[in-house]
């Protein structure tokens, strides 16, 4: 098949593409590379036979309905977006003018090419909100209690519209704490690869509250395995990809200052604004419908972290 991937220089984009390359379909990646990085596709650029296109254009822009009209891919991997909490609250606009006007125009675009599904990275973590019962599943109310939050379900509910109004197929990964190699342990976002980035240099890491808050961190590769499984399964519906298991901070943290042979305790500072308390995805319809499992434990992703952050020299 075609398929176009948004947001496809991204650490999940890029991790995305590499697998649908392998797999023998022609890819059409879109990133402004705002966040992402021509880096993440090196070796699927520079690997013969690849049949890969890339396109520096903003989601926003009104050039993309025109560019996918003409590419016309079959499938639209879905996931360009603002993704940092604190930026939706700093900024609530901006957040929404990315993930909820950029993805009406990914859809009017998806129509445009008379694309057959979209399948989109949705918010499991933010979605939901504080729910009374973990692991969370997709049955549970959604109820955002950020603006990144609310603009991922207004996405959601857009994607459902075009769905019974255009015949336009899609399924809604709801993605747990996401982390692997190529996401920027210098960034804002992102705890594993800024642990990482620190415990390799000697410095010392920074946890916001008292460390107990916890996450569903879910490995890249298993996430991509997911996002390939939905171009052919999971019609119109929302599937939670994650472990099903909560990891608080400090848990993650004693495992990768292990692996790392860091001795040296953590820096305690106040929690953040607009983060949850606690966060778990049962992944029991992903099992159903996509035949899908996460099989990487926390021990073997942040090791994985950490030997992709010392082969690049990240000290």
């Amino acid at each position: 098949m075609r398929a176009l991937v948004t947001g496809g220089a991204g650490f999940i984009g890029s991790t995305l593409v590499d697998r649908l390359l392998a797999e023998g379909h022609a890819v059409d990646v879109v990133d402004d590379l705002s966040t992402g990085s021509l880096a993440n596709l090196a070796d699927a650029r520079g690997t013969q036979g690849y049949e890969l296109t890339f396109h520096r254009l903003d989601i926003r822009s009104p050039g993309l309905a025109e560019l996918m009209a003409h590419r016309r891919p079959e499938v639209v991997f879905h996931l360009a977006a603002q993704a940092d909490v604190r930026v939706s609250v700093e900024r609530p606009a901006f957040d929404a003018e990315v993930n909820v006007i950029g993805t009406i125009n990914v859809l009017e675009g998806a129509r445009a090419a008379g694309t057959r599904k979209v399948v989109f990275a949705a918010s499991g973590g933010t979605l939901y909100g504080e729910p009374a019962d973990l692991p969370v599943r997709e049955t549970a109310p959604q109820l955002p209690l950020s603006p990144y939050g609310v603009s991922k379900k207004a996405a959601g509910d857009y994607l459902a519209a075009y769905r019974e109004l255009h015949g336009l197929e899609y399924t809604a990964l709801a993605l747990g704490n996401v982390y692997g190699p190529r996401q920027d342990p210098h960034g804002e976002a992102g705890v594993v690869a800024i642990f990482a980035g620190l415990l390799l240099s000697g410095r010392q890491c920074t946890i916001y509250g008292d460390g107990e808050q916890t996450r569903d961190f879910i490995f890249v590769d298993d996430v991509v395995d997911a996002f390939a499984r939905a171009a052919d399964k999971g019609d119109g519906l929302l599937v939670n990809v994650g472990t099903g298991a909560e990891t608080s901070v400090n848990t993650l943290y004693s495992v990768m200052a292990e692996l790392a042979g860091a001795t040296s305790p953590p820096h305690y500072a106040p929690p953040r604004q607009g983060e949850l308390a606690r966060s778990a995805l049962d992944p029991g319809r992903a099992e159903q419908q996509l035949g899908w499992r996460a099989w990487t434990t926390i021990e073997m992703g942040t090791g994985s972290v950490l030997r992709w952050c010392r082969s690049r020299g990240d000290r």
